[in-house]
């Protein structure tokens, strides 16, 4: 009786070391973009070249800071395009879902500062499904800001063949110190880029 438990309980065992190996198997492999080239233009955009990283669902791309800073009693407006490319590989659909980007402002007593931002994806503006990618600063703010923007675009379909898209970020921002006092000044600044989030699924 215990030699037949034991047969039965080692049976048990191996079919599920089988089941177990069988699914780590069929598990597909890490999602890759082939390359993710990245191009700046803009009069406001920093020197030095964009990186980009993609870890696990999510695409960081870092930049050098950039920055719109009005000296009393100026406007400044500094802009920074970034066209991300996104070369996805056959028998996939991709979409990115979000976008994530923060910053800081310090705006003085008689000053503003505007935050404007614009996605495309595949030639077409972006919609939003929550939280406005904009923001305004209003006479006396001094923090840091996040936005965190779930986006709703149409999925790249690679199914049939390799697809090569490209993700845009126009950026503009605004820095207004007409009427500050005399020597401070009004600053509106993206720290650390972007992270776009996607979903990955086979066809």
């Amino acid at each position: 009786m215990k030699v037949l438990s034991s047969l039965i309980s080692s049976l048990t065992l191996l079919s599920l070391n089988v089941v177990g190996l069988s699914q780590v198997q069929a598990q597909p492999q890490g999602f890759q973009f082939q390359t993710v080239p990245v191009t700046l233009f803009g009069n406001g955009c920093p020197s030095g070249n964009a990186q980009t990283n993609l870890k696990a669902d999510t695409l960081f791309v870092t930049l050098p800071q950039f920055q719109a800073v009005a000296v009393s009693p100026k406007v400044v407006s500094k802009s920074c395009n970034l066209r991300i490319g996104l070369n996805v590989p056959k028998g996939y659909k991709v979409k990115p879902i979000n976008i994530k980007y923060v910053g800081f402002a310090n705006v003085p007593k008689g000053g503003s500062a505007d935050l404007k931002v614009t996605l495309v994806f595949q030639g077409k503006n972006v919609p939003n499904s929550s939280n406005d990618p904009n923001a305004n600063f209003p006479s006396g703010f001094s923090n840091g800001w996040e936005k965190n923007v779930a986006i709703t675009p149409d999925a790249i379909d690679a199914c049939a063949n390799p697809v090569n898209s490209v993700f845009g970020i126009n950026t503009n921002l605004i820095a207004r110190a007409r009427d500050v006092a005399a020597g401070q000044q009004t600053k509106i600044l993206i720290a650390q880029g972007y992270q776009i989030k996607f979903t990955f699924s086979r066809c």
